[in-house]
């Protein structure tokens, strides 16, 4: 479930307490809707905490070019 999903449920689970006055035998809209929005929240927290560690960035290394001392050329700055 994606980002989306997870306020989806979570707008959901408000109108469910908050919006309605709806009554159903058997069934506690006002506690079915706190619990879509805890579920919403569990996946909010859960989304970032994935996505930030996705986020992680390793800096590359800069090849270390190490001289030939054999090499003819530049030895001493001003040509061989």
């Amino acid at each position: 479930m994606g980002l989306g999903g997870c306020i989806i449920l979570i707008g959901v689970g408000a109108i469910l307490t908050f919006a309605t006055d709806w009554d159903m035998e058997g069934v506690n809209l006002n506690l079915v809707g706190v619990i879509l929005m805890i579920v919403g929240l569990i996946g909010v927290t859960t989304f970032s905490s994935i996505a930030r560690r996705r986020r992680v960035v390793v800096p590359p290394t800069t090849p270390v070019v190490e001289e030939d001392p054999n090499r003819p050329g530049y030895r001493d700055g001003y040509g061989g």
